[in-house]
């Protein structure tokens, strides 16, 4: 039996070219190789929000009824998502407000164990906290399973908007390595009811 997994990714960058567009990119891209070792048994359908294109669907409403229908539509991605993978640069100590705001509107119970990668990039290494003390405490409010790793990106390891670095590249499928399994066990059971050798 193969099951497509619905992943979902958000940047929480309001400007392009963006180096947190650029990881959220390369953080999917080694997904899809690491799925890609046992294709017949999964394949992914990657959907990619960026703030800086859709973000202005979301400004200027204050709760959800007053929402764009495109805004609408990809909130219900987010919330119907086999997988988010969610990243924000940091902006004065924290992610950007455009993308808490559009995490207020997310119904409060429709991430329940939901696995969730969390990632960031930010000047240097001082603001790599912001996944333990922004990203982790916001998605434990919607009862979400945040993967043990997240990915902090620094700078220094993007040239002209591109990885650069192999320590991050390094990172990013040491993250994915330890939580795809998270994420296999987080879908229906009979999923992979068939299955006699699936190796993540």
């Amino acid at each position: 039996m193969s099951y497509t997994l619905n992943v979902v990714a958000v940047s929480g960058s309001l400007h392009a070219p963006s180096k947190t567009t650029v990881l959220v990119r390369e953080i999917v891209a080694a997904l899809e190789r690491e799925m890609a070792i046992d294709a017949r048994e999964m394949s992914s359908d990657v959907h990619l929000i960026e703030l800086s294109v859709v973000g202005r669907e979301f400004s200027g409403a204050l709760n959800r009824s007053e929402l764009s229908a495109a805004a609408e539509a990809e909130l219900r991605l987010i919330e119907n998502a086999d997988l988010l993978i969610v990243a924000s640069p940091v902006y004065r100590a924290s992610f950007t407000g455009l993308f808490k705001h559009v995490f207020d509107f997310v119904d409060q119970y429709a991430l329940i164990d939901k696995p969730v990668l969390l990632a960031a990039t930010g000047g240097s290494d001082r603001h790599a906290l912001i996944l333990e003390h922004q990203f982790r405490p916001l998605f434990s409010f919607f009862q979400a399973l945040t993967l043990p790793l997240g990915v902090y990106a620094k700078d220094s390891e993007f040239t002209n908007y591109q990885v650069t670095d192999e320590a991050l590249r390094d990172r990013i499928a040491q993250a994915i390595a330890r939580g795809l399994p998270l994420v296999r066990a987080s879908l229906p059971a009979d999923v992979f009811a068939d299955s006699t050798a699936i190796v993540w």
